[in-house]
């Protein structure tokens, strides 16, 4: 197998409230729009979104609406931190520093979808 590029599928309510989310705090531009869906994309190493409505008529039990946290491994987070703060992103973890080596923090879009920066640093000895 050999993958070429890879897409993350959320469900929401709104597409466009993530869309909207996405492009102005991430980066992220509209690849793709359609009735029930916005793909979005970036220039770097991110993974591409794809924003789905969700539907209920099409909901199969045993599907599930599981939790996830959308990861992006970043540089330079302490001052995204300031400029997301800036900007009035949703932010539900602050930045903040574990032992392990791992500089973090939390935001939220207006569909309760969580998205984490993150960015290794050293460790904290002693």
């Amino acid at each position: 197998m050999n993958i070429v590029s890879s897409a993350v599928s959320l469900t929401v309510a709104d597409p466009a409230a993530s869309s909207r989310f996405f492009t102005s705090h991430l980066g992220f531009r509209e690849i793709l729009v359609g009735e029930e869906f916005i793909a979005q994309g970036r220039d770097d190493a991110a993974v591409d979104l794809v924003l789905m409505e969700r539907n209920l008529e099409r909901w199969q039990p045993g599907q599930g609406l599981a939790d996830a946290i959308v990861v992006f491994t970043v540089t330079g987070l302490a001052a995204e931190y300031e400029r997301l703060r800036g900007e009035g992103a949703t932010i539900t973890i602050p930045l903040r520093r574990e032992p392990w080596g791992e500089l973090l923090m939390q935001l939220t879009d207006p569909n309760g979808v969580a998205i984490q920066l993150t960015e290794w640093i050293s460790p904290l000895t002693g």
